[in-house]
C-alpha cells in the first residue's frame, strides 16, 4: 500500500484520499496525505498536507491542515499553516487561523480571520486566546 523510502519514511507524493459525492461520516478524519472532500463530514478532519472540500461537499466541524482549498460549506474552526483558498462557490461559517489567505469575489464567508501565527493547534490557539482576554479583563 505504502512504499518506504530509503530512509524509512512513507513516500506519499501522489496519494489523495477521497470522499465521494452521498458518503455522510459521522466521527473524525486523520490522515497522513492530501484529501479532498465531495461528502458530509460532522467531525474534524486533522490533514497533513492539502484538503479539498469540492462544491457540494459540507463539513460541520474543525479542519487543520497546510493547504486548504475550499469549494463547498464549512462551519467550525480551521487552522491552516499556510494557504488557505476560498473560492466563489464557498460558505465559510466559523474561525480562521492561517498563514496566507486567497478569496474569490462571491464567496461568503462569515469568519474572524488570524493571520499573526497560523502554527500550531486549535486547541493551543483557543488556550492563546482565553489567556489574553484574561489579561485584558485584570485577571
Amino acid at each position: 500500500m505504502f512504499q518506504k523510502t530509503k530512509n524509512g519514511s512513507i513516500d506519499q507524493l501522489g496519494r489523495t484520499n477521497r470522499i465521494i459525492e452521498e458518503t455522510i461520516i459521522k466521527g473524525d478524519i486523520e490522515s497522513i496525505t492530501d484529501l479532498r472532500l465531495d461528502g458530509v463530514l460532522y467531525g474534524n478532519l486533522k490533514v497533513k498536507g492539502r484538503v479539498v472540500v469540492g462544491p457540494k461537499a459540507q463539513v460541520y466541524g474543525n479542519i487543520e491542515c497546510d493547504n486548504a482549498d475550499i469549494e463547498g460549506f464549512v462551519e467550525g474552526k480551521m487552522l491552516v499553516n499556510d494557504l488557505l483558498h476560498i473560492t466563489e462557490s464557498a460558505t465559510i461559517k466559523g474561525d480562521l487561523f492561517v498563514g496566507r489567505l486567497s478569496v474569490t469575489p462571491g464567496a461568503v464567508v462569515e469568519a474572524k480571520c488570524d493571520m499573526s501565527n497560523a502554527v500550531g493547534t486549535l486547541g493551543k490557539k483557543d488556550e492563546k486566546d482565553e489567556s489574553k482576554k484574561k489579561v485584558s479583563k485584570g485577571e
